[in-house]
């Protein structure tokens, strides 16, 4: 497994080792020992999955204190446009997102670390994506900030977008808990 580290801090791709043969395909998607050498949070409380169709977005998702997060994300099937919204006040990257195209052909996750919200768009007809995070999930913690006001360039045309997720607050109009110590 190679890594790359991303300019927001604690943000790593992770360039999956894939090996093929008569059966099939076998990728690894989390090694405890890597994650803690680099220092990435290698706490897993929840796996979970979702398959959405070409166009459409999810996200941007995250746990608010005392239930917030570290997630990573990893491309099952299909093809994405992978979004890493940094909202941690003191952060150098504070408000600034990254875009990264995964593809279950060659397969990559990304460590979307605390403080962060992570959303996707389905570039593929199908895309499967992989969710490791930290702790379980909390609905009264739940949150989000819409899709469309972080100025990320969605590559398609949106398909669909969940009433929540439409729901959430602009970038703008989120107060931010986040730091990179943990909650402001």
């Amino acid at each position: 497994m190679r890594t790359e580290l991303l300019d927001i801090p604690g943000g790593v791709v992770l360039h999956l080792d894939r090996q093929d043969d008569e059966r099939g395909t076998f990728v690894k998607p989390f090694q405890r020992s890597l994650y803690e050498g680099l220092g990435m949070d290698a706490d897993v409380a929840e796996f979970y999955w979702s398959t959405s169709g070409q166009g459409v977005i999810r996200g941007l998702h995250f746990q608010l204190p005392p239930h917030a997060h570290a997630k990573t994300v990893a491309i099952l099937a299909g093809s994405i446009a992978d979004v890493v919204l940094d909202l941690r006040a003191d952060s150098p990257t504070f408000r600034q997102h990254r875009l990264l195209t995964l593809d279950s052909q060659t397969p990559a996750a990304v460590h979307v670390p605390t403080g962060c919200a992570h959303g996707f768009q389905a570039l593929s007809a199908s895309a499967t994506v992989g969710y490791l995070v930290g702790t379980e999930y909390a609905p009264e913690h739940d949150a989000g900030v819409r899709w469309d006001s972080a100025g990320i360039a969605w590559p398609l045309d949106p398909t669909a977008v969940s009433e929540r997720d439409a729901s959430f607050p602009g970038l703008g109009e989120f107060v931010t808990p986040f730091t990179l110590q943990g909650a402001a």
